[in-house]
Order: structure tokens, then C-alpha cells, then sequence
């Protein structure tokens, strides 16, 4: 464990005030079955409600938030992120620190989860570290109707699947990532992404922090959505604290 202390609220734990190692933040996130497919989406969000302050969501955590940020991707099979998420929070390749791949190796897992990016327009540059340092070749997410320039530049550095006709549909896209034998999916958004992903209604879980911050007003919520929907209604799996940081985590009730 770091020098970050974390302690569990919800569900009470046997002595109050005790500090978590990371051994018991694994138990708390790891999947109960790998083999049964479970998309899981991790997001930070201010106490009134943005999910980035000056347009960037690393301003809004703290090393609390990062080490679960981290656990979550040694956990997972396969990392989902949209383009425009990748551009704006300078994402780099999907490369796992020293500790993590030795726990993975030791849990049966490959060194590092894959890399897959969500884009309509193919809007990606092949030449970037994304792709050209991945230790593992990356996955790009898209549909019939994308540019067919772009793609084959693509084709050459990742494998580019399409996910329906004329837009990325979430659950051809949970389909698409399982039968690559990645089960385990785990999305870092943006609130496009997640948007879509919750009105087709196949998240599973989610990951939330509440950053002990006031945005103001002016940033976006961790969800965007293309039109209202009904309520997804959510089960309170446990909440942790770190100072004044919040860090929960959510079931989805079907």
C-alpha cells in the first residue's frame, strides 16, 4: 500500500477507521467471474456534478483516485476509450506498470489489457505512441460508414472492427470485444461514450469518485446522452474514503 490511506464506509466494516492494502482493493473490484462478459466504466466527478475542471478530468482526482484508476485496468481484459477522450486527455499506450504485469502473470492474464478506442470519423493518428508503442496491437471500434482512407492507414497499426452501419452500436460493440475473448470490458468514457453505452443499457457497474471540488456550472456531467431515457436504477456496492475524496462503487439493478 502507497502512502494514500483508504478506509471503508458502506458496507461497515469489522473495525472502523481501518486502512485497505491494495490485496483488499483487489478483492473489493475484481471481477466474480471472469468468463461472464460485465462492462465497467470508471469516472471522476466534482460534488456538483462535472467530470472535468478546465476541460481535463486528472485535476479532479487525487492519488487515491489514481491507484484505484490504475486497479481498474490491471483488472480488466480490455480498455474502451473514446477518440475524443484519447486526443483531449493526452492518452499514450496502454502499458501496464511493472507490479501490475506480475500480478496479472500470476492470475493467468496477459501482461497488458488491449487497447480499444471508439471512432466514427477515424479520426486517429497511426502514427502517434497509441499506437506505434502499444504492447499490445490496439483495437479501433467503428462502423461501416467510416472513412475508407482512414481505415486502411488504420489497418495497418490495429485491428479495426465495425461495430454497425452507420454508428457504433453499444452492444454490437460488447459483442464484438467478447467474442475477441475480452470479456472483462472496462470504459474510461468520455460522456459520449458512456452516454451511449448506459441508453443501451449494458454497463454493469460503475466506478465513481466525488472530488471534494466545486466545478461551477460549466463542465460536463460524466454521462451525455443523445436523447432522455428512462432510469437505470443502480445497487450501492460499497463506498470507500481518502481524506475527503469519495470513491464508490454502483451495480446496475436489472
Amino acid at each position: 500500500m502507497t502512502a494514500t490511506t483508504i478506509t471503508r464506509l458502506h458496507p461497515a466494516p469489522p473495525q472502523v477507521g481501518g486502512a485497505l492494502t491494495l490485496d483488499d482493493l483487489i478483492e473489493l473490484h475484481a471481477p466474480r467471474d471472469r468468463a461472464t462478459p460485465r462492462v465497467r466504466a470508471n469516472f471522476v466527478a466534482s460534488v456538483d456534478g462535472s467530470a472535468t475542471a478546465a476541460g481535463r478530468t486528472r485535476d479532479l482526482g487525487g492519488p487515491a483516485d489514481l491507484l484505484v484508476f490504475d486497479l481498474l485496468r490491471r483488472l480488466c481484459d480490455v480498455v474502451v476509450v473514446g477518440a475524443g477522450t484519447v486526443r483531449d486527455e493526452g492518452y499514450g499506450p496502454m502499458r501496464l506498470g511493472d507490479d501490475a504485469v506480475a500480478w496479472r502473470r500470476a492470475a493467468g492474464l496477459p501482461d497488458h489489457p488491449v487497447f480499444a478506442i471508439v471512432s466514427g470519423s477515424l479520426g486517429l493518428d497511426p502514427t502517434s505512441g497509441v499506437f506505434a508503442d502499444a504492447p499490445v496491437r490496439p483495437v479501433v471500434l467503428t462502423h461501416d460508414g467510416a472513412p475508407r482512407d482512414a481505415r486502411a492507414r488504420l489497418d495497418e497499426v490495429a485491428d479495426v472492427v465495425s461495430c454497425g452501419r452507420d454508428r457504433v452500436d453499444p452492444r454490437l460493440l460488447v459483442r464484438a470485444l467478447t467474442e475477441r475473448g475480452l470479456p472483462q470490458i472496462h470504459t474510461e468514457g468520455g460522456p459520449a461514450l458512456f452516454g451511449d453505452l448506459v441508453a443501451a443499457d449494458v454497463v454493469d457497474e460503475l466506478c465513481l469518485t466525488v472530488s471534494p471540488n466545486l466545478e461551477g456550472g460549466a463542465g460536463p456531467r460524466i454521462v451525455a446522452a443523445r436523447e432522455a431515457m428512462a432510469l437505470k436504477g443502480l445497487s450501492l456496492d460499497h463506498v470507500l474514503l481518502s481524506g475527503d475524496m469519495l470513491l464508490t462503487k454502483w451495480s446496475r439493478r436489472r
